[in-house]
């Protein structure tokens, strides 16, 4: 296939190594012009979970360069959705897919501002923990699952497609009928982890080990998960404590991209993870005041960095 992936950034670029590095024609697309630029001199090293590899794939600032793709993987921060869709709109050509793959919520619906919805598919990762070691150079502590599904629902042959793209390239992926499950579970556990972690400068292992700590976590999760069971979500899990405990032990080491954020003083998706609860939490009555409480902390301290 010919993949565009739009953000390349931690993430992107684990997707855009491992795919590319499987056959297909990949096009890395991101603002960054270091990191652009590296990889068109060196080839994009991706190390960690998934081995040690430098592959070469086309590299470019302008989306225009890639020309029309059939996958278009939207991979940016929350904030970049919006200029991403641009993006994606003008190599999409009317049979292409634009899969968007991001934290939080509502990215999909961004995407859809500008793309008809039949050609959105969403996707939910989980388990990867990736970093920037410099320009060309990303680094993952896991690949543990690739969730896709169509915006609009059920299972088509695209979406087949799509997902054995993924497991050819050596991803664990699947295919699901309502992804928007797969979205609020992925969302509660970034709930649990992202600020709190940024906040207390500390692991996912660190958050879990002290009690002060997940006293707060654990208290960000519950808000979500009883938002969810009142907007009927259906959930695959009873005991939130349990799951998101369990998420977050197979990955202890891992600083969720929130921490990242802060350690390199930029700022965070806040609007579109803990901020995005105490949202949804008034459109059907309810109030989430942990979640609002460490979204304003989040925001105050972001707002000391240097834009």
């Amino acid at each position: 296939m010919k993949i565009a992936i739009i953000g390349c950034g931690a993430m992107g670029s684990v997707y855009a190594a491992l795919l590319a590095d499987s056959g297909n024609e990949v096009w890395a697309i991101d603002t960054w012009e270091d990191h652009i630029s590296a990889i068109n001199r060196n080839g994009l090293r991706v190390e960690g979970a998934s081995g040690d590899r430098t592959v070469s794939i086309n590299a470019t600032t302008d989306p225009r360069s890639a020309g029309e793709c059939e996958l278009i993987i939207v991979a940016t921060k929350a904030s970049g959705v919006a200029g991403a869709a641009v993006a994606a709109k003008s190599i999409a050509g009317p049979n292409s897919i634009i899969l968007t793959i991001q934290n939080g919520l509502g990215a999909a619906e961004r995407i859809a501002e500008s793309i008809e919805t039949k050609q959105v598919m969403i996707g939910v990762v989980g388990g990867f923990g990736a970093s920037m070691k410099g320009p060309g150079h990303a680094h993952h502590n896991g690949m543990q699952l690739v969730r896709i599904g169509e915006m609009n629902g059920g299972v088509s042959d695209r979406l087949e497609k799509v997902v054995q793209a993924w497991v050819s390239a050596g991803f664990t992926a699947k295919g699901y009928p309502d992804i928007h499950q797969m979205i609020w579970e992925k969302f509660i556990c970034n709930v649990t982890y992202s600020a709190p972690c940024a906040l207390m400068n500390a692991t996912i292992g660190q958050i879990q080990e002290n009690p002060d700590s997940w006293s707060v976590a654990l208290s960000c999760a519950k808000e979500a998960d009883a938002v969810a069971r009142a907007k009927e979500i259906e959930l695959s899990f009873d005991d939130v404590e349990s799951y998101v405990r369990d998420f977050g032990a197979n990955m202890p080491d891992a600083r969720p991209s929130m921490l990242l954020d802060h350690m390199a003083l930029r700022p965070s998706e806040i609007d579109g993870i803990n901020g995005a609860v105490p949202i949804e939490a008034a459109k059907i009555g309810m109030t989430a005041p942990i979640n609002e409480l460490i979204s304003s902390l989040i925001r105050g301290r972001e707002s000391n960095f240097k834009q």
